[in-house]
């Protein structure tokens, strides 16, 4: 991670460590990193955002950064994440910016940066930028009269974001019943009219944002409600997405939870089935279910693993031309219609398959048995986060939980990227063995870090 920027863009409590000032600074010194091979007058930088309430607050901040540099802003409002990436090409800008944090509560927000490939930016890129607004590396020159940019409107951003995500499906949803649970987000504006345009009749959840109930016990990182609303209701399925629509998960007929790792899995044996799953290979984080890596080799598919973060992810893909990727807490990339996650597009791809299929859900659910995992979130200071590696008493009580589980599980302690946390994850058949293996780690890593 650099001192600015973490695995997905840069993030903090809006108006505390992710202040107006800072928002200026990142708008001038990324105008001067991504526009200067621009052969345009005034180059054009697109401003996408969430629905929470300090958005207004930080794109006006980055607008007036951007625009003193002399770059057109082109905002489009409220819309997705992958709309951002997605809108940047059709375009033709030369940055996108994406003002979010996704899944986190409505206090904290952030700032996602894309090329004008539509792909986020890459660690040298990332450097680069914390380099002019830390170290002073280079000047930024201040445009004057003319020479300012101008701040520009965009009305067609849902409606082309839309007709992209259902351009990808090639059957229609007739006759299906589906549960919307927008996050009070970015999907508020746009999920229904995808699933409507395909047929399907939709009931919405938490689709009323009003700038501070974004993921408040709903979405992806809360699907309780939609579960028992989907089962209640007796619907088809349900699908629920995050702040900025990045993350999917869905809910079977029956309120049964279908995380990443079984969408990917589902997804991908279509792929396979179909002749179209790139060098017959999946990717996946660390942090995948040990039942996935028991599908693929059961249905011989390959299984790239990465770090945790969709972004290294999206590098293997590119790297070794793979096409499908993605994350157990919902990240889903379908490399050949999107550059980054995209929760909608995802949500369509799952849904296709079950049409095509002929089956239910839950039974396309079940090509994947899901072991018990514990994961314990372990609040740390700054400086806990920095030296965790290195500390021979959370070593220690790793491994002698490793000796105990014996092969038959595993463990995993990582530090996250966008939160002040220690993740503590473990694996296995028995979960009440798991469940103590992890408490006990959990408790070493608060006493020496906390």
């Amino acid at each position: 991670m650099g001192r600015l920027f973490g695995t997905d863009g840069v993030r903090g409590i809006a108006n505390e460590s992710l202040t107006p000032e800072l928002a200026l600074q990142i708008g001038r010194a990324a105008a001067m990193v991504l526009i200067k091979e621009s052969n345009s007058e005034k180059p054009t930088v697109l401003i996408g955002k969430d629905t929470r309430a300090s958005g207004d607050m930080l794109e006006a901040a980055l607008t007036a950064g951007f625009t003193s540099v002399g770059c057109n802003v082109l905002s489009v409002g409220v819309v997705p994440t992958p709309a951002v990436a997605y809108l940047v090409c059709k375009y033709g800008c030369e940055a996108g910016v994406m003002i979010s944090a996704s899944h986190n509560p409505c206090e904290y927000n952030g700032i996602k940066i894309f090329q004008k490939t539509g792909y986020k930016l890459d660690d040298a890129i990332e450097e680069e930028i914390e380099s002019i607004i830390l170290d002073h590396s280079q000047e930024i020159p201040a445009m004057l009269g003319g020479k300012v940019g101008n701040r520009l409107y965009c009305k067609t951003a849902v409606k082309d974001y839309v007709d992209h995500v259902v351009s990808t499906a090639s059957v229609r949803f007739d006759g299906l019943s589906i549960a919307l649970d927008c996050a009070n987000g970015s999907a508020s504006v746009c999920a229904k009219d995808i699933f409507t345009a395909l047929g399907a009749r939709c009931l919405m959840l938490s689709d009323t944002p009003d700038g501070v109930n974004i993921n408040d016990n709903c979405g992806s990182t809360h699907p309780e409600e939609l579960m028992r609303f989907v089962k209640d209701a007796g619907l088809d399925l349900g699908l629920a997405f995050d702040g900025d629509a990045d993350r999917m998960l869905a809910v079977d007929e029956n309120g049964e939870l279908v995380d990443g790792d079984k969408v990917i899995a589902i997804c991908s044996k279509r792929m396979k089935e179909e002749g179209r799953l790139a060098k017959n290979t999946a990717v996946v984080t660390v942090m995948s279910n040990m039942g996935f890596f028991k599908f693929c080799k059961e249905n011989d598919i390959a299984c790239a693993k990465t770090a945790v973060g969709d972004r290294y992810v999206l590098e293997r893909m590119l790297k070794d031309g793979y096409n499908i990727g993605g994350e157990q807490s919902g990240h889903v990339i379908f490399l050949d219609y999107a550059t980054t996650g995209d929760g909608e597009l995802s949500g369509v791809q799952l849904v296709e398959t079950v049409v095509k299929s002929g089956k239910k859900l839950s039974e396309l659910a079940n090509i994947m048995r899901v072991y018990p995992q514990v994961l314990i979130n372990v609040t740390v200071t700054p400086e806990g986060k920095q030296k965790y590696n290195n500390d021979e008493y959370i070593i220690s009580a790793v491994q002698e939980a490793e000796m105990e589980l014996s092969g038959d599980g595993r463990v995993l302690v990582r530090v996250s990227g966008t939160e002040p946390l220690v993740r503590v994850m473990l694996e296995g058949a028995d979960i009440e063995q798991i469940t103590e293996l992890g408490n006990r780690i959990a408790d070493v890593v608060r006493e020496r870090l906390s």
